[in-house]
């Protein structure tokens, strides 16, 4: 049977497998996740931005790059954009007045929002884990600060 003195090196290499295995790979997870909702929010404000101005503009011709994939863009030219396709999800594309794109993007950027902020509290829990972990790692070791 193992006595306490050896039974310390065995609980510091479980400590440090669930920190540096679990606890900041989901961190990172996580952290990957609340910057691609950040990111999709950026895009529908970009959008509501383009509706907006375009409201304001009128009906006229809208000039716009169009990416044809891979980074390659061509000029594009809409000769009536009264009508916009905006992407609901899932590759879908829905079309939409600029009144009802407003609204929906308005909708989405909340919903989207109340995510991120599930993360970022998912993120300060995985954290506090990290902390805890790490002060027991201390304790274990017979570190001081």
């Amino acid at each position: 049977m193992a006595t306490r003195s050896e039974a310390i090196p065995e609980k510091v290499l479980k400590y440090e497998a669930l920190l540096n295995e679990t606890l900041r790979g989901d961190l990172l997870k996580l952290t990957k996740l609340r910057d691609k909702c950040y990111e999709e929010i950026s895009q529908y404000l970009q959008l509501q931005i383009i509706i907006e101005r375009r409201e304001v503009d009128g009906t006229k011709p809208l000039k716009a790059q169009v990416d044809l994939g891979c980074d390659f863009y061509a000029q594009a030219i809409v000769e009536d954009p009264s009508k916009i396709f905006v992407c609901v999800g899932y590759g879908f594309y829905v079309e939409f007045t600029d009144k009802e794109a407003l609204a929906f993007i308005k909708k989405k950027t909340e919903r989207i929002t109340a995510t991120a902020e599930k993360l970022t509290i998912e993120m300060a829990s995985v954290r506090a884990q990290i902390r805890l972990v790490l002060e027991g790692l201390k304790e274990l070791q017979g570190l001081s600060e």
